[in-house]
């Protein structure tokens, strides 16, 4: 697993080596595990409202460089 961004100290954007399908990385932290699809930026699980949208964004703008290393771990 590997943390690309923190939001506040306490939540993290993960991307996991050893996941399944579709392409996603995990918000995760606070209690929280909320999976974001990479492709739609549809999102599966709960957060904060501002938590979930600051994360999002910052999926957005880095939507591609993650993709690049999804396919990398999962060829």
């Amino acid at each position: 697993m590997t943390t690309k961004h923190r939001i506040r100290r306490q939540f993290r954007i993960e991307l996991r080596e050893r996941d399944h399908l579709p392409p996603h990385v995990h918000l995760t932290g606070g209690g929280v595990d909320v999976l974001i699809e990479l492709a739609t930026l549809r999102t599966d699980g709960n957060a904060p409202t501002a938590v979930l949208a600051e994360a999002l964004e910052w999926v957005w703008l880095h939507r591609d460089e993650l993709l690049k290393e999804w396919k990398k771990w999962h060829p």
